[in-house]
C-alpha cells in the first residue's frame, strides 16, 4: 500500500518538476492584473475537472478573490453571459482536445477576456487555438490502465491552490480579509469569529 502512494507522489512531483516556471509567472501575472482591473477568475472544466474548479473558487472566494466557475457544457446553453471583457478564463483539459472544450474556446475566440489553457497535452486542439498555455508533463495517472484521472486531478488541484495562494500575496490579501470571510468552524474559532 505505501509503495503505491510513494508512486502517486513520485508522478505528481515528476509533474511539477516539468512545470514552465514562466509560464506560471505569466499566468500569475495575468490574474494579478485582471483583479486589480475589477475583472474576475473563470475556471472552467467539465467531468472531473468540475470539482477541481469548483474547490478553486472556494478557495478564491474565501481570500476575497473575485472568481466565477463556468461548466464547460453549460456556457454554451447561456451562461458564456458570466465572462466579461476584464475576466481571465483558465480551461482545463486533460487531453486538450475534448469535443466540449474546444467548441468554447472556439465561441469565445473574439471574447476580449484574456484566455489560458491548464493542460497536460500540448499537441492538443485547444494547443492551437487558445494564445496562453500552462502545459505539465504527465507520466502516469496511477491506476492500473493508465487513463483514470487521477494524477492528473492531483496536479490540477495543487497547481490552481498554489495559484490563490501566490496570487492572494501579490494583491496583498490580509489574515483579517480571510478572517472575515471565514467566521465559521475551527477556522473561524481559530481566528476569533464564531464557530457555527
Amino acid at each position: 500500500m505505501k509503495k503505491y502512494f510513494a508512486s502517486i507522489i513520485e508522478n505528481i512531483d515528476l509533474s511539477f518538476a516539468g512545470l514552465d516556471e514562466a509560464s506560471f509567472s505569466a499566468l500569475l501575472a495575468d490574474c494579478e492584473n485582471t483583479i486589480k482591473n475589477g475583472g474576475k477568475i473563470v475556471a472552467s472544466g467539465l467531468g472531473k475537472n468540475v470539482p477541481i474548479c469548483e474547490k478553486f473558487v472556494g478557495m478564491m472566494n474565501s481570500l476575497g478573490l473575485e472568481s466565477a466557475f463556468l461548466h464547460t457544457n453549460t456556457a454554451m446553453h447561456g451562461d458564456i453571459g458570466l465572462i466579461k471583457e476584464n475576466d481571465i478564463v483558465l480551461i482545463l483539459s486533460k487531453s486538450g482536445s475534448t469535443a466540449e472544450s474546444v467548441l468554447f474556446a472556439e465561441y469565445i475566440k473574439e471574447h476580449k477576456a484574456k484566455k489560458w489553457l491548464l493542460s497536460f497535452n500540448d499537441g492538443g486542439s485547444l494547443a492551437k487555438i487558445v494564445p496562453n498555455k500552462l502545459l505539465l508533463p504527465l507520466k502516469h495517472e496511477g491506476d492500473a490502465w493508465d487513463i483514470v484521472p487521477n494524477n492528473s486531478s492531483s496536479c490540477y488541484l495543487i497547481l490552481l491552490q498554489g495559484l490563490a495562494l501566490y496570487l492572494a500575496e501579490r494583491v496583498g490579501v490580509k489574515l483579517e480579509d480571510f478572517k472575515k470571510n471565514h467566521p465559521g468552524g475551527a477556522i473561524g474559532k481559530k481566528l476569533g469569529g464564531q464557530s457555527l
